[in-house]
């Protein structure tokens, strides 16, 4: 008897008795299960890691029977759909619905208003928005108060008599009015900084907005091609699987070999393992689409073609210069440290400040009787003199960090132009390719359906035939995912040129508007006359300018060329014709 064989029955034979001799032990003790271990090693190779070939289930595989006792996964996280304020109702209602879309349209929508990360982004854009009201808000006076109670106990000792101890309470209130009257580009400084940080924030959503339509789209167009290959993948099969059964016919009459039809049935588990992949990809692409789009994936329509608002590749570079979110980001971030340089160099100048305060209080720190009340008013000139070269070394370091950002704006023109150049190509090559493709399919099926007649007649082998079936899979697979890369390559154009939004894709629907929210908190802090006529003082004296700074790259202007696209009939040249032979 095997070890583990003569295990198990002592163990059943040990559970018996127990049983006999206490009822109740059996119902606690549950039926001892085989030993799990290694395979045997005189087992065969090709159930290697399976106990049972046709259950799929690996010997390490220790998951519980149906009936057996399972965690409670009733518990899940909780779930309050809450979308923000200005969701179009047809969108909410979708969303909320879960209805499969079947349109890119319907998926670009959904992508656009309900993306966790891109209302994420426009949360922290309006977050952003109010940074704009505290940088006016330097504009206008500020206003503390201070109310206070005191006990003050004090004992004097004299030089005749005994100390003299003094103690009481007293209340004191007073308020102290600061109003900046110039400061020498400081406030202007820091709005500028407010402002561009906004404004980079604003391109890194647009930036988000377009990678989340993007992505849309890859995954919209990627179900279709798994969906697709699924398909291949079952014809493939079918095929095989029709001549296995004509070949097993035919060996019975001895028209064929044994190994003919040994060939073909390897052929026919191969295919069924290509099915089972292809199935996995579609799967997963199936939940990528939920992922991104927030919906299930219904009977998807194929797409419209996209549009782009270029021709060439180069005019695609000058669009990108001005529309890439990039680009753009760079542009901001520049001014963002540009305005960190003003606002310390500012901080050499002096600067000018009204201070009021009022005071109301007692004449003595040990009793309330008599009150005492003072009303102050001062203008303040205020500056640096000597601080060991801080400031100035603040100067530098400011004028140093900008001069980095200014490098990386140059830097996002080379990046921006490759992204384009190597999305304009993959979408001009995989273009170009798609009629071959159909092409070579068309000539694969034709070759095969005439290689089954071939083979039936005795003038070709079966492993003729059946590599030119894996060439018909093969082409059909290669057209299928060329004409799913072009149209993910041309989105891809789209979003490097930036261009790829909401207004472009779908002009009539409705958009996300950022600049309905800073309107409303802009001017929060804003005081009536005094933060308009304060502001512009401000901005009239205020270090440095606000204007977009040249490219310093000396590659500014270098752009390359696109890939050229020749014909396919002509992309071999004619053999030269035979030279005469010598006399």
């Amino acid at each position: 008897m095997a070890p583990r064989l003569y295990i198990r029955a002592v163990l059943l034979a040990a559970s018996a008795a127990c049983a006999v001799l206490n009822p109740a032990f059996a119902q606690e003790l549950p039926m001892a299960r085989p030993v799990q271990g290694p395979p045997d090693t005189g087992a065969s190779a090709s159930s290697y890691g399976t106990e049972d070939p046709d259950s799929g289930r690996d010997p390490g595989d220790y998951r519980a029977d149906a009936d057996d006792n399972t965690a409670d996964v009733t518990d899940r996280i909780a779930v309050r759909p809450e979308l923000p304020e200005g969701t179009p109702a047809d969108v909410a209602e979708l969303a909320a619905s879960g209805t499969p879309v079947t349109s890119l349209t319907d998926a670009l929508r959904l992508a656009y208003w309900t993306s966790p990360t891109l209302l994420a982004q426009r949360a922290t854009v309006r977050s952003f928005d109010y940074r704009i009201a505290q940088a006016r808000a330097n504009y206008g006076p500020r206003l503390t108060y201070s109310l206070a109670t005191t006990f003050q106990s004090d004992r004097f000792d004299q030089r005749r008599g005994p100390p003299l101890n003094l103690s009481g309470w007293t209340t004191t209130a007073s308020a102290i009015l600061n109003q900046p009257l110039f400061t020498f580009g400081r406030n202007a400084a820091q709005e500028r900084n407010s402002q561009a940080q906004l404004e980079f924030q604003r391109q890194v959503l647009r930036s988000t907005e377009q990678q989340a339509l993007l992505d849309a789209i890859a995954t919209y167009i990627g179900v279709l091609r798994d969906r697709a290959a699924v398909q291949i993948a079952k014809d493939n099969l079918a095929a095989l699987q029709r001549q296995l059964d004509d070949n097993k016919s035919r060996l019975a009459v001895r028209e064929v070999t044994a190994t003919d039809v040994q060939q073909i049935a390897t052929r026919v588990s191969l295919g069924q393992a290509q099915v089972y992949n292809a199935q996995r990809d579609a799967a997963s692409s199936e939940a990528a689409f939920l992922r991104m789009v927030g919906v299930p994936a219904g009977e998807l329509v194929p797409p419209n073609p996209l549009q782009l608002p270029v021709v060439q590749l180069e005019e695609a570079y000058a669009y990108a210069e001005l529309h890439s979110p990039i680009v753009l980001a760079a542009q901001a971030r520049e001014k963002v440290s540009r305005a960190s340089v003003a606002a310390a160099k500012s901080d050499l100048l002096p600067r000018i400040d009204f201070q009021g305060s009022a005071s109301y209080g007692s004449q003595s720190a040990y009793t309330d009787d008599l009150r005492q009340r003072d009303l102050r008013g001062q203008f303040i000139i205020s500056g640096p003199i000597f601080e060991s070269g801080l400031r100035k070394a603040r100067v530098s370091e400011a004028m140093a960090a900008n001069d980095a950002d200014w490098r990386l704006l140059d830097a996002s023109l080379r990046e921006n132009r490759a992204t384009l150049a190597a999305a304009w190509n993959d979408w001009q090559a995989q273009q170009a390719a798609i009629a071959s493709f159909r092409s070579a399919e068309d000539s694969a099926r034709k070759a095969y359906e005439g290689a089954v007649l071939q083979q039936r007649a005795g003038l070709i082998t079966t492993l003729d035939v059946l590599d030119l079936a894996r060439e018909l899979l093969l082409a059909r697979s290669n057209s299928n995912t060329a004409i799913a890369n072009a149209y993910v390559a041309k989105a891809r154009v789209l979003a490097a040129a930036g261009a790829l939004e909401q207004a472009w894709l779908m002009p009539d629907a409705a958009r996300y508007d950022a600049e309905r929210h800073l309107r409303k908190v802009r001017h929060n802090g804003d005081v009536p006359l005094a933060t308009p006529i304060l502001r512009a003082f401000e901005n009239a004296g205020a270090i440095g300018s606000t204007a977009t700074r040249p490219v310093r790259d000396p590659t500014g202007e270098r752009t390359a060329a696109p890939v050229v696209i020749v014909p396919a009939d002509k992309l071999v040249a004619p053999a030269p014709p035979p030279a005469d032979p010598p006399k």
